[in-house]
């Protein structure tokens, strides 16, 4: 079996199990409790916090950990825009975001009258020009996607942290698909909240974080203290951990994953000449993602015939209850109806995959495509 979806999940990097299974056996207590084992448990807790705030360049006290990316979007959104109503309520995003961006907006515009633009993007960029255009008085929020996790192109961030600094608003990044992958320092890009997923990172799945500048935010979920009440629940210790161990390791050797993870796709990239295909994607890319079309062959049978091959790849998100739905994003890139939305697949690569595999890939497409 050949997995090339590391877009949707990661596998767990080894270390990652290792850790957590040590927290798991050895430290169970819950770090709300005061006797040794609660003690003990909090230790670890404030310690994996204090490393994690090391890796961003930031202090502890501004990072909250949570069950994942979709948890730390709807917190930064709708906590940060229901606390701060009073000034505005304009939010920018676009339209290439996730949909555990895009739903949240949408419930505040339906729920608590909300107003939203959503960027369209131009030639299949999102640019700070169209942002600036955008930005009102009343405006109080733009959220965007640091990588798109369908096409991997970058979105400017540092150009519109850099605008937001003369604006009241505040700058949301879902940087699910970019931690680990390059180093992130938020304070110096201009980003007020930020939004991360363990499982995208080679860490466990469950558990993510958010970062915030200052804790000017309502709790969205409650019933507890914990997180400096502003995440309710016990904390998902092990998981925590492990995701750290994991984005320390990651970060340890972005230079060398990036570059291996770039010669693949540049070997597949070869392996295809002469093939009719057609690529997905903006003027900056990270090689993370392939977004990649065959004139004529859809992307749902062409999925199914490669699984029977033992290759997992896939047509986009993972969040839409597994079924094959045209891309919202190729939608926003070329319209409804054109065709690379029926054509189109998604091959996502870490650095544990290998040339043989990759190679493999190539092969078994040119046979079902029939130009092999």
């Amino acid at each position: 079996m050949i997995y090339l979806d590391n877009a949707a999940t990661t596998p767990m990097s080894l270390l990652a199990i290792s850790t957590m299974t040590k927290v798991m056996q050895d430290i169970y207590g819950n770090p709300s409790s005061i006797h040794s084992h609660g003690r003990l448990a909090n230790k670890l807790l404030r310690e994996a916090r204090q490393d994690l705030a090391k890796l961003l360049g930031t202090k502890p006290d501004k990072l909250f950990f949570t069950a994942g990316g979709t948890e730390s979007n709807n917190t930064a959104i709708i906590g940060y825009c229901l606390r701060n109503q009073h000034r505005g309520k304009h939010i920018i995003t676009t339209a290439i975001e996730h949909h555990s961006v895009l739903e949240p907006i949408e419930y505040l515009v339906k729920q608590f009258g909300f107003e939203v633009t959503i960027i369209q993007p131009d030639r299949q960029v999102i640019t700070a020009q169209q942002i600036q255009e955008a930005l009102r008085n009343d405006t109080i929020l733009v959220s965007t996607m640091f990588v798109n996790n369908e096409t991997g192109t970058l979105l400017p961030i540092a150009e519109i942290g850099e605008l937001l600094k003369n604006h009241p608003a505040a700058y949301h990044v879902d940087a699910v698909q970019a931690i680990g992958k390059i180093p992130i320092i938020p304070n110096e890009l201009g980003i007020d909240f930020l939004s991360a997923s363990a499982h995208k990172f080679h860490g466990p799945k469950g558990v993510g974080f958010l970062y915030a500048s200052d804790a000017n935010f309502d709790s969205y979920l409650h019933g507890g203290d914990q997180e400096r009440k502003k995440r309710a629940g016990t904390e998902n210790l092990p998981g925590i951990v492990a995701m750290v161990a994991a984005l320390k390791e990651e970060l340890a050797n972005h230079d060398q994953n990036y570059q291996a993870v770039d010669d693949l796709q540049k070997v597949f990239l070869r392996e295809i000449e002469g093939c009719s295909y057609y690529l997905n994607q903006g003027k900056k890319q990270l090689p993370y993602v392939l977004n990649i079309g065959f004139p004529g062959q859809k992307n749902d049978l062409l999925l199914l015939r490669l699984d029977l091959a033992g290759i997992s790849i896939s047509t986009g998100s993972a969040c839409t209850a597994g079924v094959v739905q045209p891309s919202h994003v190729l939608k926003a890139f070329y319209g409804e109806d054109s065709h690379r939305l029926s054509e189109s697949v998604r091959i996502s690569l870490s650095s544990q995959n290998t040339k043989e595999e990759i190679i493999q890939l190539a092969n078994t497409l040119k046979e079902i495509i029939g130009e092999k």
